[in-house]
């Protein structure tokens, strides 16, 4: 194609907190003419409330696309602990909040306990396929106990503890329908604004508990489980309350 020669093999994007991984490409074709009519995939999807680098393969060179799925990646996760969601994340329906009552201390002698192989389920708002359908379309239709929820073993490189900090209930809530309403399509979001309201304005004063960690992962480790697990192993519950993507092996994007 005429012009396409001169097009880079890969490019570095970043995708906006809300976006899905299509509506950055397709923001970029508009930003980027001269990508309008090229090919483009992505490597690693972002959930929508995920933000940071997308990997985008141009033209002929998505045909060496299986030499980018196994790179590893770099993380930078706030995590809130004493929330659940139905997601592991901001875009989900919150259960119950409990109050962060045990020391945080110990937490960085808890994250290198994760350092190794680890074995994670995966979200059940996900789109692994199972029985032909998206895990996401299992929940939806509440009938994930019809089905065994499939595992995945990855490996985790090394986790930093950056900065421990916390919030009041009414800023939480704040923040949550901030980034909620940048969402475009059919995710919930009425009613997963409704369950935020719910448990938080009755909270609004309360402090909750974070931390961002940074995580360097093998590919395909799901920040929303290892929020999860983490705060399990200290006896709470927790969500990944922010997400951002740092690095694809080598390539990264002026964050």
């Amino acid at each position: 194609m005429l012009g396409q020669t001169s097009l880079k093999p890969v490019v570095t994007l970043y995708k906006n907190e809300g976006e899905t991984p299509l509506e950055c490409l397709d923001r970029f074709r508009v930003e980027s003419l001269e990508y309008k009519d090229a090919v483009l995939s992505y490597i690693g999807r972002l959930d929508p409330m995920a933000e940071g680098l997308l990997l985008v393969l141009v033209g002929e060179e998505n045909k060496n696309r299986e030499k980018y799925l196994g790179l590893d990646k770099v993380y930078e996760v706030d995590v809130l602990f004493g929330v659940e969601t139905d997601t592991g994340d901001v875009l989900g329906k919150v259960q119950c909040p409990t109050l962060q009552t045990n020391t945080m201390s110990d937490i960085v002698q808890i994250f290198t306990s994760f350092v190794g192989m680890f074995t994670q389920k995966y979200p059940h708002y996900s789109s692994k396929p199972v029985n032909g359908k998206p895990l996401f379309w299992w929940a939806r239709e509440g009938k994930l106990d019809e089905i065994e929820i499939p595992e995945k073993t990855s490996e985790i490189y090394n986790i930093k503890l950056q900065k421990q900090y916390s919030l009041k209930g009414e800023e939480i809530l704040k923040q949550a329908e901030e980034s909620i309403k940048k969402v475009n399509g059919d995710f919930r979001q009425q009613e997963i604004i409704a369950s935020w309201k719910e448990n938080f304005l009755p909270n609004a004063q309360e402090n909750f508990s974070l931390v961002t960690i940074e995580v360097h992962c093998s590919s395909g480790t799901y920040m929303r489980t290892l929020a999860e697990v983490i705060a399990k192993k200290m006896g709470t519950t927790a969500i990944a309350w922010k997400i951002k993507r740092l690095k694809v092996a080598n390539y990264s994007h002026d964050l």
